[in-house]
């Protein structure tokens, strides 16, 4: 059975974009679906996030993303596990173009089933894609950006030497202002700064 959300590309779905020891960054594919929508089941990773997603929004995201690699050269990648193929969430650069002083810009971002954490998989994906976005894209700087009390996303960023811009500071334009997750925290990394 066909998932309508995701446009059939076969030739772009079953691409390996970047490769770490342990991951390969890709496309999405069907399949992803079930184990995305489980991961984003627990209640540990969605407690800085909107909540769960339904199959059917999963695949709406997977073609997004898919469609952005295809239109801007990058977007949130699957994140595979070499040694096993599991799908252990995402960690990708995406192209934002909201209303706000530091947009358009890149993004680099991250998301892990809750058994991944605490193993440094994020940090090795999210260098990846930092060096894939200056080296191969060409950027001259990339952000970051969470709610205040997503301390370990934080710590990441701080690991990924991104600096906290507390002048960045601001409400998601994709929230409403009074939710609890509208307050973020910006944090950026300038060309010049990467793997200093």
């Amino acid at each position: 059975m066909s998932n309508p959300g995701i446009v059939p590309q076969p030739a772009v779905e079953r691409r390996v974009v970047l490769a770490t020891d342990r991951l390969l960054l890709r496309l999405w594919r069907a399949e992803d679906v079930a184990p995305f929508v489980a991961l984003n089941a627990d209640p540990a990773v969605t407690e800085f996030l909107p909540g769960p997603v339904t199959p059917e929004q999963a695949a709406q995201f997977f073609g997004t993303q898919n469609a952005m690699y295809v239109r801007h050269g990058c977007c949130y990648f699957a994140a595979e596990l070499k040694e096993t193929g599991d799908l252990a969430g995402f960690v990708g650069l995406k192209y934002q173009d909201f209303r706000m002083p530091f947009a358009p810009c890149h993004e680099v971002g991250w998301r892990l089933a809750s058994r991944h954490w605490g193993h440094g998989l994020a940090s090795e994906g999210a260098r990846a894609v930092l060096r894939f976005g200056f080296e191969g894209l060409g950027l001259e700087e990339i952000v970051s950006f969470t709610v205040p009390d997503n301390v370990r996303s934080r710590r990441v960023m701080e690991r990924l030497g991104m600096v906290r811009d507390p002048l960045g500071d601001f409400a998601h334009p994709a929230l409403p202002a009074e939710h609890p997750l509208s307050r973020h925290v910006l944090y950026r990394l300038p060309r010049t700064a990467f793997g200093a």
